[in-house]
């Protein structure tokens, strides 16, 4: 039963690392379209628009809390101590949770906060506030782009877990 929900967690992760590489992806192509014509505008039409440098910043929050929860799935964020990571049995199963519980106690807060402010309303939460806050520049309210930080700690919760039931299970991730 556990080693069925631990690989169930691990295909449902590896599916929402794919949709979050593609998220990245297309995070950095749009801040890069936007960057290019800043640049064509201001310099060969001598009317750069407003909108772009508020885009390119959006985009590269969107291109790099997804990024980051990819490269967490990855193994490939930073780490004291890597090797930890390939030990096995009854320290490697210690070790895993002692890494869980490290990153959860990073995680947490920022999920909590995200949603809930200090009075416990969601209305004083981070994405409570930015509900009500407009960009700048675009016709959009700043939910639409703080909203990143929650989805990709989100993000990051789902592939610690799923890495922890699968060491825990002595089970193989799976791909991505």
């Amino acid at each position: 039963m556990m080693r069925a929900a631990a690989l169930t967690l691990d295909r449902i992760s590896a599916a929402l690392n794919a949709v979050a590489i593609w998220g990245a992806i297309i995070a950095v192509l749009v801040m890069i379209g936007a960057a290019g014509w800043q640049v064509v505008a201001r310099y060969l039409l001598d009317q750069p628009p407003v909108w772009t440098e508020e885009l390119a910043r959006f985009s590269m929050v969107w291109a790099g809390v997804l990024g980051g929860s990819c490269a967490f799935r990855a193994m490939a964020d930073p780490s004291l101590f890597p090797a930890m990571r390939d030990t096995t049995g009854r320290p490697g199963a210690a070790l895993a949770i002692l890494r869980a519980l490290g990153a959860f106690a990073f995680i947490a807060p920022i999920l909590w906060y995200s949603a809930f402010g200090l009075n416990g309303k969601l209305a004083s939460g981070y994405v409570g506030r930015l509900m009500g806050r407009q960009a700048e520049t675009m016709d959009l309210p700043m939910a639409v782009f703080g909203i990143a930080i929650p989805i990709a700690f989100a993000l990051v919760l789902i592939h610690l877990l799923a890495d922890l039931g699968m060491r825990l299970t002595g089970q193989p991730r799976s791909a991505t």
